[in-house]
């Protein structure tokens, strides 16, 4: 296999941000959840129960990329029809904010209230001001190459927004590989994180506190990262001192995540069933609820795959919206979410 190429089994490899990570190593030192993971979660003091706010009734459907707007409604994307959708919990109504949407997967609302997205079959990240409409093209190159993918999105109090891309397994032999970009205020593109110290990026999510980023990675394939990464974020943009903070593997791993004002991530992890790659049914499919320090303190089980990717919304950010199939949950939270997430406009 291309990624592979080169390492064994139980080789290492030595971070460019220092860190020492295990290339393949056995899973009885790198372990995934353990066993008894899920025992005794006390998920009542997190997540409320589990309801189905709509139904997108397209035949053919993978959601993604739950964002809320000033006003609560909810946009999210169906990367199957090039569409965002967007849901009143007013009214109820489910329609179509904007056909032809290049395959957008991410999304996420800055404090202007510009909608953000990382439209995947164009390779780039737009932004929209939602008062007037236009679509603004913040980046759509590293280096003169078009983006793999962009996937998923977020943004730091300076107005820094980070971004994954990735081409999926393997990893292209020209062009830009999986890899987490920045862009400046100023339009400045950054590459952060690439493979191979990364394998597969996916989540990404910024602390309350503006000081540690967030990282899923999730690789199908085995032997390779299928875990959560913590970075420390400087006052610049910069990332250091990588470590896992929880580890899914041999599992599927997390999707998409969104973070309260605690400092807890909220993750779209796991399957209902095997979906013909090295991933098994030890992470249970449904929202994840993982500390700062990595410890599992809650979760519910969703209703059907794939559960993809979570955001707060609602009067008080204590509204959990949840894509998964072709549903989108709503579950209550006791703690609200990131502040940030409610846009001042």
């Amino acid at each position: 296999m291309h990624h592979a190429a080169g390492f064994s089994r139980r080789s290492w490899i030595k971070g460019s941000l220092g860190a020492v990570i295990a290339w393949g190593a056995s899973r009885s030192t790198l372990a995934g959840l353990p066993a008894d993971a899920y025992a005794g979660l006390d998920s009542d003091a997190y997540l409320g129960k589990v309801k189905v706010a709509a139904v997108v009734p397209d035949k053919k459907c993978f959601t993604e990329g739950p964002a809320a707007d000033r006003q609560g409604d909810l946009y999210f994307t169906n990367t199957e029809m090039k569409q965002i959708l967007k849901y009143s919990p007013r009214t109820g109504q489910l329609s179509v904010f904007r056909e032809n949407s290049n395959a957008a997967n991410g999304l996420y609302f800055d404090p202007q209230g510009r909608l953000l997205a990382c439209e995947g079959g164009a390779g780039r990240v737009t932004r929209t001001d939602m008062k007037t409409g236009q679509i603004e093209v913040l980046a759509d190159k590293y280096k003169g190459r078009p983006f793999a993918a962009p996937n998923d999105l977020c943004q730091d109090e300076a107005g820094r927004v980070y971004f994954t891309s990735r081409p999926g397994p393997p990893d292209p032999a020209d062009g830009n590989v999986n890899a987490v970009y920045r862009i400046d205020p100023d339009g400045k593109v950054t590459q952060l994180l690439h493979w191979p110290d990364i394998h597969m990026p996916n989540g990404i999510v910024i602390s309350p506190d503006n000081k540690t980023l967030y990282l899923i990675e999730a690789h199908p394939d085995a032997d390779l990262h299928r875990d959560i990464r913590a970075y420390d974020l400087g006052a610049d943009g910069s990332l250091s001192n990588e470590r896992v903070l929880i580890d899914f593997y041999p599992g599927r791993s997390g999707d998409g995540m969104c973070i309260d004002s605690a400092g807890n991530l909220y993750v779209a992890a796991g399957l209902h069933k095997t979906r013909k790659t090295s991933e098994t049914l030890d992470t249970r499919p449904g929202i994840h609820v993982v500390s700062p320090t990595g410890k599992l303190l809650a979760f519910r089980e969703t209703p059907e795959d794939t559960v993809t990717n979570c955001s707060f919304g609602g009067p008080d950010l204590r509204t959990l919206y949840v894509t998964c199939g072709k549903k989108l949950l709503a579950i209550p939270t006791k703690i609200a979410g990131k502040a940030s997430y409610r846009p001042d406009a």
